[in-house]
């Protein structure tokens, strides 16, 4: 049963597994899927840990308390979202882990407020975006997996969004996991968490930000200036990435880790990598936490 808590700007839903008196292991998810990608990793942690799940912003249950807060997607919200969630929940110092947009909130957290992060795990690296750059070209290969960030851009985009959610948002499932066979009932189950009525305003915002098309919610400027510094990373880190990601395939991992302890390639696992390979996730937590 989902949990709620409130933060200076969220009442964030957010699942709780485990033991309560074990350390905290705080877990975020990323577009298009929720808290179910770690039922698994929960489950392998449960004896050892305080798992605690959260949903980001504009998924499923959890609410902007003011209709007047900007609906950002940026990086620096989510970043901040999450030391509010510590904060909120009185952590001084969790294992936080994440993929996607919530490896980036985990990330971003380490970086800037390495006192509260004991340690990371982090599928797909280091993924602080450097919005400065964003206009420099990839390889066609990279600039080819990146077409729904393209078509987010457009208003037909948000259009195809809004009136197609549960289609496209599966169809990515399909091209970035092309290994994993779901079944329609566990697609079906996270697909309600996009029908939340600031999904759409939270996806486009977060795809045009990070191109520079948009400006961000100036309540996060001076956070997002210090995230253009692409700052390092020095907790305790694991890192991995699953070897049939099809939007994000494996990469060397980067500098900015300055205590990376692993670095995992994961075969037969894709871009959902904790809903996939619960195991392998699970053993990096574990593997911190011995630390």
């Amino acid at each position: 049963m989902l949990k709620r808590i409130r933060t200076p700007a969220l009442e964030i839903a957010f699942e709780e597994m485990g033991s309560p008196g074990a350390p905290p292991v705080v877990l975020l998810h990323g577009f298009p899927y929720d808290v179910r990608a770690y039922h698994g990793v929960a489950a392998k942690l449960g004896a050892r840990c305080r798992v605690l799940v959260p949903l980001l912003r504009g998924y499923g249950s959890t609410r902007f308390l003011s209709g007047e807060t900007m609906r950002s997607g940026q990086q620096a919200a989510l970043g901040a979202d999450l030391l509010a969630f510590l904060d909120a929940l009185g952590i001084d110092r969790a294992i936080v882990g994440g993929y996607d947009w919530g490896g980036r909130a985990a990330c971003i957290v380490s970086a800037l407020w390495p006192e509260r992060v004991r340690g990371l795990v982090s599928a797909g690296g280091y993924n602080i975006q450097a919005i400065g750059r964003s206009g420099e070209p990839l390889e066609p290969e990279a600039e080819h997996r990146l077409w729904y960030q393209y078509y987010f851009h457009s208003e037909r985009g948000r259009r195809g969004l809004e009136r197609n959610r549960k289609a496209f948002c599966r169809l990515l499932w399909r091209l970035w996991s092309p290994t994993w066979s779901f079944s329609d009932e566990e697609y079906e189950r996270t697909a309600l968490s996009f029908e939340s009525p600031d999904f759409v305003e939270v996806v486009i915002h977060s795809y045009r930000h990070r191109f520079g098309l948009v400006r961000g919610d100036p309540a996060f400027d001076e956070l997002e200036h210090r995230l253009a510094a692409q700052p390092d990373i020095l907790v305790p880190a694991v890192t991995l990435a699953g070897a049939d990601d099809g939007v994000d395939p494996p990469h060397a991992p980067s500098p900015r880790f300055r205590d990376l302890r692993v670095h995992q390639l994961v075969p037969g696992a894709g871009h959902n990598l904790p809903q996939e390979a619960p195991e392998v996730f699970g053993e990096a937590v574990l593997r911190l936490l011995e630390t």
